[in-house]
């Protein structure tokens, strides 16, 4: 009753657009389309969506020119200019209530991630960057996804050990030495991260140098394996 008093007031409106829709956190029919969700086909290590079906195990020609760090990785939507429309203004815009709605596209793409994790974690800030922008939205997103699932969320298992700046406008190689050893295990989950399956959360993955620097530090405490889940991830020509 006091839920459908609410929405006669302040009525759900679409992520995308502002139109109005069925029930919070959703996209109304004319947005739905027009963002690409990802799904199979996809590379069985990093989820780069393929354009036709070409085995289940079939990895991308730069996983296989060079491995990523962490196991697997998926996310929910490719990162273009449309799918910006929602990442922005939730990373920038104080837009801090899509999360739950983030994270159920997510937990639908992470599937046997998710499933098989035992620890959820968000990539960390480093305490400037919290400073300002008020809120991680990894976390956010790390919380929201662990509703769905059976793994215990570990908000600080990992935390920044140095300021890295931002990562934009640099290379691939580039972005890989600027977050070298930039993140570490929190003390107190030393002995609890030891042999188990862990997933970490982000918003985007544009070259994968963040992931497999957390990865590596993950890995270096005794992680049995560690998987990458994002919002949205870049997918770069072939």
């Amino acid at each position: 009753m006091l839920l459908r008093l609410l929405d006669s007031v302040l009525p759900p409106l679409c992520l995308g657009c502002n139109e109005i829709v069925a029930e919070p956190g959703a996209l109304c029919v004319a947005c739905w389309p027009a963002f690409c969700f990802i799904a199979a086909p996809h590379c069985s290590r990093c989820g780069t969506p393929f354009a036709e079906p070409i085995g289940d195990e079939a990895q991308c020609g730069a996983c296989l020119r060079r491995p990523p760090r962490f196991r697997k990785a998926r996310a929910a939507l490719v990162y273009d200019d449309k799918s910006r429309r929602l990442v922005l203004p939730f990373k920038h815009g104080d837009r801090t209530d899509m999360a739950r709605a983030y994270g159920r596209w997510m937990a639908r793409a992470a599937g046997e991630l998710l499933a098989e994790a035992e620890l959820i974690a968000p990539v960390p800030l480093h305490w400037r960057r919290l400073f300002t922008r008020r809120y991680n939205q990894a976390l956010l997103l790390a919380r929201a996804v662990a509703r769905d699932g059976a793994a215990q969320l570990a908000p600080d298992l990992l935390r920044r050990a140095r300021w890295t700046g931002s990562q934009a406008g640099l290379k691939a190689e580039e972005r890989r030495r600027n977050v070298r050893r930039a993140f570490a295990v929190h003390p107190r989950w030393r002995e609890a991260v030891k042999d188990k399956a862990v997933l970490l959360v982000d918003d985007v993955l544009t070259t994968g140098a963040t992931a497999e620097a957390c990865a590596l530090a993950l890995q270096r405490a005794g992680a049995r394996h560690v998987d990458v889940l994002t919002l949205a991830r870049v997918v770069r020509p072939a």
